[in-house]
């Protein structure tokens, strides 16, 4: 079961979005020390009329104040001044006895002593003085949970829901209210709906944290289940066809929650329809058998290059002073990660060339991607034992990467997306980097590949020419000096 207590605190409400941050529904931290009052013990302002604070331009005078004061109390509270917070709060209530913040803090605090009866008082007459604000609407429905009251508390989560119908706290309980009577899967679907308004980012309030953890957990259940189903019945579709689709298999993956969407990011040009596919079918790629069969002359040369040409070997990244590093500042200029160029923007690196004959001789039936300055790109790439990669993506869609493995001890990995897989050596792959990838290497030695581009295939010849046109009058373009 989720867990269900009020916590949202009134003070804060004005600016409160679901979209950019969880509500606060953590319980209280402090008890009080002295009686606070109630409806009972409160003076009464005589024909004290309570404005809703939605309605900014009409707020009673002390309504600012009062805020402040409840928030002091909080402040207080936090610090561990209980007594100053409980102070605090007394002279609010004193002050603005009908006050909705007021009646909001008391109601919580009754429900921290247990007395959630008097809590449902409390915020009944809330959210009669502002019914405008869905966390009202969602206390009062922890209170009638509290009591046993179904129906009243679906009411109340369904006042919240209308105000803001992404209100996390509100979808939580309406969804462990469905959960409770049964409905596992209704409730999944609404737990899938607030997970989807939290931020990857933020970080909530333990008492919701717990809650969405329950959301998380119910929604990995049911997307178990529905891929069960799911598989069930393409079991007797399949009889028919004799094969599976890997795209089709994909396809239920995203939809069962196995694998997540990711979409071309380039940092430069983007040639729209073109396959985003994070791994590249290897039969599409006849030319690699030829560059396959070669791995031990293309290892052999790397060792000789590992053993006599060190020097040749430069960081991978090389930003200059002044620019921003972002995730690359740990491997900036770093020999963690190297390159041994044969091609380094379209420029033949001769003298590394004239070490790896045979590696160069065979990339040459691939289709590299030429264009002026820019490409091809080839090179041998080194990343030290216990160095990671982080999350990037690459510059176009136009072209793709390919990586022959030729050193890869126990502990490598390469993610592309929502796959992952081990180098091995010998066995190429081509892959769209503009979608982001990673690669780490956790062993305790240097794991080496072959990395090279070669155009989109699904880029035509006279598509080819234009785009690297386009590059190179771009390049061009910021290069020129203007004319005064």
């Amino acid at each position: 079961m989720v867990p269900r207590k009020a916590g949202a605190s009134y003070a804060r409400l004005q600016g409160f979005s679901s979209r950019s941050q969880a509500p606060d529904t953590g319980p209280r931290a402090c008890a009080l020390r002295a009686p606070l009052p109630t409806l009972e013990s409160a003076p009464a302002k005589p024909k004290a009329v309570c404005t809703p604070l939605s309605n900014v331009n009409a707020l009673a005078p002390e309504h600012a104040t009062v805020l402040k004061m409840i928030q002091a109390a909080k402040a207080a509270g936090a610090a561990g001044r209980r007594g100053e917070a409980d102070e605090l709060l007394v002279r609010a209530a004193q002050l603005a006895p009908d006050h909705p913040a007021v009646l909001n803090e008391v109601g919580l605090r009754m429900m921290e002593r247990g007395d959630a009866l008097k809590a449902r008082d409390l915020f009944q007459r809330a959210t009669s003085a502002d019914p405008n604000h869905p966390a009202l609407w969602s206390n009062l429905a922890s209170s009638l949970h509290a009591l046993r009251l179904a129906q009243e508390e679906l009411q109340a989560i369904e006042r919240a829901l209308a105000l803001e119908p992404r209100h996390p706290t509100a979808l939580l309980q309406k969804a462990a209210l469905i959960e409770e009577r049964g409905d596992a899967r209704s409730a999944a679907r609404l737990f899938r709906q607030v997970l989807a308004t939290v931020p990857p980012e933020a970080t909530p309030p333990a008492a919701l944290a717990a809650a969405l953890s329950h959301a998380r957990e119910a929604v990995s259940r049911d997307e178990a289940a529905l891929a069960g189903a799911i598989e069930e019945r393409l079991a007797a579709v399949r009889k028919h066809s004799g094969e599976r689709s890997r795209r089709i298999d994909r396809c239920i993956d995203l939809l069962t929650g196995k694998r997540s969407r990711y979409a071309p990011q380039p940092t430069f040009m983007y040639v729209p329809e073109l396959p985003a596919i994070e791994f590249f079918e290897r039969t599409e790629f006849p030319w690699l058998d030829a560059i396959e069969a070669a791995t031990e002359e293309i290892r052999a040369e790397l060792t000789q290059v590992l053993a006599c040409d060190q020097t040749g070997l430069r960081p991978y990244v090389a930003y200059e002073e002044g620019v921003p590093l972002d995730q690359w500042r740990e491997l900036n200029k770093s020999r963690r990660w190297s390159a041994y160029f044969l091609w380094n923007e379209g420029a033949a690196q001769s003298d590394h060339l004239a070490r790896c004959p045979r590696t160069a001789e065979v990339l040459t039936r691939a289709p590299l991607c030429d264009v002026a300055d820019h490409g091809p790109n080839g090179f041998f790439s080194i990343l030290d034992a216990r160095t990671r990669i982080p999350p990037h993506t690459g510059v176009t869609n136009a072209r793709l990467t390919v990586h022959v493995p030729l050193i890869v001890p126990p502990g490598c990995g390469f993610r592309v997306g929502s796959e992952t897989r081990e180098w091995i050596p010998g066995k190429a792959w081509v892959f769209d980097d503009t979608i982001e990838h990673e690669a780490w290497n956790d062993s305790n030695t240097p794991r080496a590949i072959l990395i090279f581009d070669v155009w989109h295939p699904y880029l035509r010849e006279d598509e080819r020419a234009e785009v690297r046109a386009t590059i190179e009058v771009v390049a061009g373009y910021y290069r020129a000096t203007p004319r005064a």
